[in-house]
């Protein structure tokens, strides 16, 4: 209960963020979508807090029926989707203040990101049971922040407009992790994997395990790219692909499991589709290819461990 309690506090904690977000937008005079923008922002927060609040205190029948939720979020697509949600203009940080900051701080920059990394880790290996990952990551970032703030001697109000500048320059991308993994969830029940097994056994000669490899981790890295996550593509082609042809071969079901998922990852390098890891940084780092800047350099190495991941999976796997 503690568990499912906490990750609900988290998901609340989300939905005030949006909350936020809608209510500054609406002060913005100077933004002209900003009623649609606002009504975005307070959709997403009302998802994230309400859907299942009810879990908070243990009850999980109090919350949001999930057909409502799905209207909702078929509205956030359309106003995604008609360019209405717009971030605004913020007074930008001049070249000068950013040095003097740089000079002040230094490299301890970087302690808030390396404590960030740590506690999670720790926090998730001794409550792996009455925790999980995902609160002892809420739990790193809170910890986290606080030390930034420390370290920087900045103001919380700095904080958490900064927050809101960054929230909304990436903007309604900002959904497509969850959707992409919903997605993921409902090709798995639909049986698409099955699909792509009978379309491949076709071309792979029976027996040669080589071939079962590549096609399992080139399918990983494909899916992936085009699920933009790792994890939802994980179901479908391992379930299609991994298991009748590299398991079902002798291949290690440890090994061929833990490396076919990281040869999704070199997939996750080359799409846009991966928000969170190609889009958000784009916004975060203000470069001005905002779409593939981040691709164009992770996509050599992210071939090159594809093909050690092939390599690995072929030598190690049996």
């Amino acid at each position: 209960m503690l568990k499912a309690s906490l990750t609900e506090i988290m998901y609340v904690l989300c939905g005030m963020v949006c909350f936020y977000t809608s209510y500054m937008t609406l002060k913005d005079k100077e933004n002209n979508s900003k009623i649609s923008t606002a009504l975005f922002w307070l959709i997403l927060g009302f998802i994230f807090t309400f859907s299942k609040i009810g879990l908070i205190w243990g009850n999980e029948k109090i919350g949001v029926n999930p057909t409502i939720i799905g209207y909702l979020i078929l509205v956030l697509c359309a106003l995604s989707a008609l360019k209405v949600v717009k971030p605004g203009k913020y007074q930008q940080s001049t070249q000068e203040f950013k040095d003097k900051m740089a000079n002040k701080i230094g490299n301890a920059i970087f302690i808030p990101a390396v404590a960030l990394a740590l506690i999670t880790f720790l926090v998730a290996q001794l409550f792996k049971e009455s925790l999980g990952s995902l609160v002892a990551l809420g739990i790193g970032t809170l910890l986290a922040t606080i030390l930034a703030i420390v370290i920087t001697k900045g103001k919380p109000k700095e904080m958490v407009e900064d927050g809101r500048r960054l929230f909304q320059m990436v903007g309604p991308v900002n959904i497509l992790p969850q959707l992409l993994a919903a997605l993921g969830s409902v090709f798995a029940s639909a049986g698409v994997g099955k699909v792509i097994a009978d379309g491949i056994s076709g071309i792979i000669p029976q027996g040669n395990i080589l071939a079962g490899v590549v096609a399992y981790c080139v399918g990983m890295a494909l899916f992936t790219m085009i699920m933009g996550n790792g994890f939802a593509a994980f179901a479908v082609i391992t379930a299609g692909v991994g298991v009748p042809f590299v398991i079902a071969q002798g291949g290690n079901p440890v090994v061929v499991s833990a490396l076919g998922l990281t040869a999704g990852f070199c997939g996750t390098l080359l799409t846009p589709m991966a928000a969170n890891f190609n889009i958000v940084p784009t916004a975060i780092l203000e470069i001005k290819d905002r779409k593939y800047g981040v691709i164009k350099y992770q996509a050599p190495v992210a071939i090159l461990m594809l093909i050690i991941h092939i390599l690995l999976m072929y030598f190690w796997a049996f």
